[in-house]
């Protein structure tokens, strides 16, 4: 009888100033008849992964809001690209950011929606260096399992961060540009360059000039280790294995080539690795998220497709105005008609997410069973830049330990905060408080 041969989970495979991780094969985990003969060995638990995705400027709620709740419910207009994925997604109604209401300090909602977001508290009210909100949900878990991965989390976003000036109505830019705070004066940076990301969490630095002066990819430097494990492995591994390498070289040369049109592109100043079309950067960026995710790089991660209060134009949807401008649509049906295409845009954005990390097979299910993804906004409606009845989605199954495919609505405003307890429960993060949290929520 064949020996069974094991692998850690933590096995890389290497070359010069290379290191790529590996996805969950067989071989990491023993035989069942080993656990039954009582053999000592232990199987890896399957990793929980947190990730918040954060879109601007609210929505339009009517297009958004299921009519009814429980599992019998239709997607709205807004929601439909969530057709393929529906049983993996949960639509959270009635949850409130009160400390991203004014309470006092006046005009400036964008900055308190995006600032609020995963602290909920109340953002100091400044332009100086002054700034002050609270630490945000992602960073309590990164706190308590970050050591566990490579890169403790990740901050993506498809605008570069502003740390300091005033951008909204005597707000600090840093509030507005960031959802991530590891402490409450200090926002973690952001990333937006796909090629940078993917260069940390698949190289080590001192390869990066090699591959670029000879034209090879990350896998060139690794195809030795590479193919030395792929013969140990067993047939349905070794499948997985070149699935897995062909997907990271796909995303490699995807990365390459957006630098290399952006650079063709005139009087227009782009890092390399950014590409000259939105949805392009957004899919780029959500493709190494996903890797991270099927290799444990990493288990937490925040999202800005935009800054809250950008005024980004959608002509290729068929909405050249601005964002932010038609959010303030004072009822008119053209403009909300116009906020529903964005909001659909960026919700087919984030159907494509879920999908890619449906595909990823990790034991008898799916890397995005073994996820809990927040995707919403600080603001309900952009008119009249309310933080109650927040547009919230919790896509995933948590490890088995959420009910997707589900409307659930929340009475009495409970604060997102309480969603976020919940989370950081389940993650093995727990904490007694979180903001303005008044306790969990039990029924998600």
């Amino acid at each position: 009888m064949r020996k069974h041969w094991l692998i850690p989970r933590r096995t890389f495979l290497r070359g010069l100033g290379a290191t790529v991780a590996l996805p969950m094969l067989e071989a990491m985990a023993p035989p069942a008849r080993l656990l039954a003969q009582g053999a000592g060995a232990i199987a890896p638990a399957k990793p929980l992964r947190m990730a918040f995705i954060y879109v601007p400027n609210g929505a339009n709620m009517d297009d958004w809001t299921p009519a009814r709740t429980g599992t019998d419910f239709q997607l709205p207009p807004t929601l439909e690209p969530l057709e393929p994925v529906r049983s993996e997604v949960q639509v959270l109604s009635g949850l409130c950011h009160k400390h991203a209401f004014a309470n006092g300090d006046g005009a400036g909602d964008h900055a308190r929606a995006s600032a609020t977001f995963l602290t909920g508290c109340q953002a100091r009210k400044t332009a100086g260096a002054d700034i002050r909100v609270g630490i945000s949900v992602d960073q309590v878990a990164a706190a308590k399992v970050g050591r566990r991965t490579r890169l403790p989390s990740l901050e993506l976003s498809c605008d570069k961060g502003r740390e300091a000036g005033s951008c909204d109505s005597g707000y600090a830019c840093a509030y507005q540009y960031h959802i991530s705070w590891r402490g409450e004066s200090t926002p973690n940076p952001v990333e937006v360059d796909p090629r940078q990301v993917f260069e940390r969490l698949f190289g080590s630095g001192c390869g990066d000039a090699s591959r670029d002066r000879y034209r090879k990819s990350i896998l060139d430097f690794v195809r030795d280790d590479a193919d030395g494990l792929k013969r140990r492995l067993g047939k349905t591994d070794q499948r997985k294995l070149d699935e897995y390498l062909t997907s990271v070289r796909e995303l490699e040369l995807r990365i390459e080539n957006a630098g290399r049109f952006a650079a063709k592109m005139p009087n227009v100043d782009r890092p390399t690795g950014i590409p000259p079309g939105y949805e392009e950067h957004i899919r780029l960026l959500f493709d190494t998220l996903a890797l991270a995710f099927q290799t444990d790089t990493t288990r937490i991660a925040t999202f800005m497709l935009a800054f809250d209060g950008s005024n980004r134009s959608y002509p290729f949807i068929g909405v050249p105005e601005g964002h932010h401008d038609l959010s303030h649509h004072e009822g008119r049906a053209d403009r909300k008609e116009k906020i529903a295409k964005i909001n659909r845009f960026h919700m087919t954005q984030f159907a494509y997410f879920l999908r890619q990390l449906k595909s990823m097979r990790e034991g008898e299910g799916s890397v995005l069973d073994n996820c809990m993804i927040v995707y919403g906004s600080g603001i309900a409606d952009g008119n009249s830049h309310n933080h109650n009845d927040l547009p919230v989605l919790l896509a995933g199954r948590g490890g088995g330990t959420l009910q997707p495919g589900r409307h659930v609505r929340f009475e009495g405003r409970p604060p997102m905060t309480n969603l976020f307890l919940s989370l950081l429960d389940r993650m093995g993060a727990g904490t007694e408080k979180l903001g303005d949290s008044t306790g969990k929520l039990e029924s998600i």
